[in-house]
């Protein structure tokens, strides 16, 4: 049991938590929720004891086994597998001494260590290793790659599996599904049920979060508050919590009003003088109920397009990939006004490639792409949100894109995308990921697109703002290719679905529960890119940029 007393938390000058009397039980799942800023990553911080609390107790069982996910992997030369093993400290250093007495043709030494291995199950760290390695989408002849070879989102990937590796009462996971593909969230989301420890679980995908949680930890306005369930369960309780607040505090006011206006009357009277000041007893003791404070709501909307042609854009037997590596063979797509497709299946499969290819971005192998005169896409890439300039304002983004506007123009776009007053003017630089991203997205609205090609918009919002998202994408006139691993999102917003797999793109009889029996069909086994590629590929030299094209 994780035990919190009087806990207060500071960062800096600013005061996150305070107050905070909880416990958390062992086996329990607990989804940690809040808007950003609240505190939950310092709150990781403070049980892993990097940073200390400004006030009370943080009690934690003796010789608890806490394991979480690095924030960074070095360019390291060591093979995949290896690093992953690595996570179970023990089991590698008796692989490493095995090796070495084996070297050394130290025979004691060896059997020695060969039985400790036996004890502790040792030898099957590289199969458990595989396995984790297989589920988050490696493919097996890549177990062997150096990690320094992977780019930065898969280097994520194999600091998760690590994670998992690693012998633990307790994992900490702080958003763990933002560099994975729907097939690996599915998959992730199976193995935690399993985890017989304790889990905290930051997230911003609700899906997952209904999937995984027992219980929702709630941090807001300096508070901390569990409730048993998921995170659609904490909803409900807190609305219902909110409307009986908001219910006393009415009936407290108008108790209030009656027994001023009863001591303002009589005080003055002999004969009611004991009556007005029981009442004055009875007012001083009062609870003092808040009302309900309204959170501000975020709204973003994509303007009308200022055309919409019915045919927009089509892909005719379209091979695709990168010069003599073909990733999609004989694709037929395309796009016409109203159209909301999601596309789904795993990281190197090809879903970036088919959008890269709908973009015009990348030269196709074979094939014809056409498009309307009147087309203006709108294309949301992985690396988006690194491409804003650094040391530039939003204004200075905007200006860039319509240089003859008035400043005043921009400021009250920028307004409606929650960029207010003075933020307007602000460095990119010390940004928020999740405003990062808003900024993107803004970009792409101002433009009016008639196609919005979206890849993986979502990492790095918060759920307020991808609820934001579903509604603006809903009330959207154009065309939308959505890919996300936020099932929440690709379920409000997509009524077609594609799947991107076996080198093929077609399209699917069904939805995304429809999916998932698929991928349990499959058992598990990972979609085949094209002949040659990787579904992990090495570090990439591409940069992809804010893009609103004009076809």
């Amino acid at each position: 049991m994780i035990s919190f007393r009087n806990f207060a938390l500071r960062r800096g000058e600013r005061l996150l938590l305070s107050d905070v009397d909880l416990a958390l039980h062992a086996g329990s799942r607990v989804g940690v929720v809040g808007r950003n800023g609240c505190g939950k990553s310092s709150l990781f911080a403070a049980i892993q004891g990097e940073i200390e609390p400004d006030r009370g107790d943080l009690d934690l069982p003796g010789r608890l086994r806490i394991a979480s996910v690095a924030q960074e992997t070095p360019s390291l030369p060591d093979a995949a597998i290896d690093f992953v093993i690595s996570g179970d400290v023990e089991v590698h250093a008796l692989l490493r001494a095995e090796a070495a007495a084996l070297a050394a043709e130290d025979w004691d030494a060896l059997a020695a260590t060969h039985q400790q291995l036996a004890e502790i199950n040792g030898y099957d760290a590289g199969a458990r290793a595989g396995r984790l390695l297989h589920g988050l989408g490696f493919r097996a002849e890549t177990h062997g790659r150096a990690v320094a070879e992977f780019s930065g989102g898969w280097r994520v990937r194999l600091n998760l599996a690590r994670a998992l590796m690693t012998p633990s009462d307790l994992l900490l996971l702080d958003e763990p599904t933002n560099h994975l593909d729907l097939d690996a969230v599915l998959w992730l989301e199976q193995w935690l049920l399993k985890y017989p420890g304790m889990l905290l679980l930051i997230s911003h995908d609700r899906e997952f979060l209904d999937g995984v949680g027992t219980h929702t930890l709630h941090l807001h306005e300096g508070r901390a508050r569990l409730y048993s369930g998921d995170y659609t369960s904490f909803e409900r309780q807190r609305s219902e919590q909110l409307r009986q607040q908001q219910i006393a505090f009415e009936k407290e006011q108008a108790e209030r009003v009656h027994l001023q206006a009863f001591i303002a009357r009589f005080k003055a009277k002999a004969s009611k003088a004991r009556q007005a000041q029981s009442r004055m007893k009875r007012l001083a003791k009062l609870s003092g109920t808040e009302a309900v404070r309204a959170e501000r709501q975020i709204r973003i909307a994509f303007a009308e397009p200022a055309r919409l042609p019915h045919s927009l854009i089509r892909l005719d037997h379209v091979d695709a990939g990168y010069q003599d590596l073909r990733i999609l063979a004989d694709v037929g797509f395309g796009l016409e006004a109203g159209d909301r497709i999601g596309l789904l299946g795993p990281n190197g499969a090809g879903k970036s490639t088919l959008i890269k290819s709908l973009v015009g971005e990348l030269p196709l192998l074979a094939g014809e792409r056409s498009a309307h005169p009147d087309l203006v896409l709108g294309y949301f890439a992985q690396h988006t949100v690194e491409s804003l300039h650094a040391g530039q304002t939003p204004i200075d983004h905007l200006r860039a894109l319509a240089p003859g506007t008035t400043t005043q123009a921009f400021r009250d776009f920028l307004g409606r995308w929650h960029f207010a007053g003075e933020r307007a003017f602000e460095p990119v630089d010390a940004f928020s990921g999740g405003e990062r991203a808003r900024l993107a997205l803004a970009l792409i609205a101002w433009r009016k697109p008639n196609v919005l090609l979206l890849d993986e918009p979502t990492n790095h919002l918060d759920l307020d703002m991808r609820e934001a998202l579903a509604e603006a994408l809903s009330d959207f006139s154009g065309a939308i290719v959505l890919v996300s691993h936020d099932r929440h999102l690709t379920g409000l917003v997509c009524d077609r679905f594609w799947r991107v797999a076996d080198g093929r793109v077609e399209a699917i009889d069904g939805d995304l529960d429809d999916y998932a029996a698929w991928l349990r069909g499959r058992g598990g086994k990972p979609a085949e890119p094209g002949a040659g590629t990787s579904a992990s590929p090495p570090v990439s030299s591409r940069r992809e940029s804010v893009a609103v094209r004009r076809a």
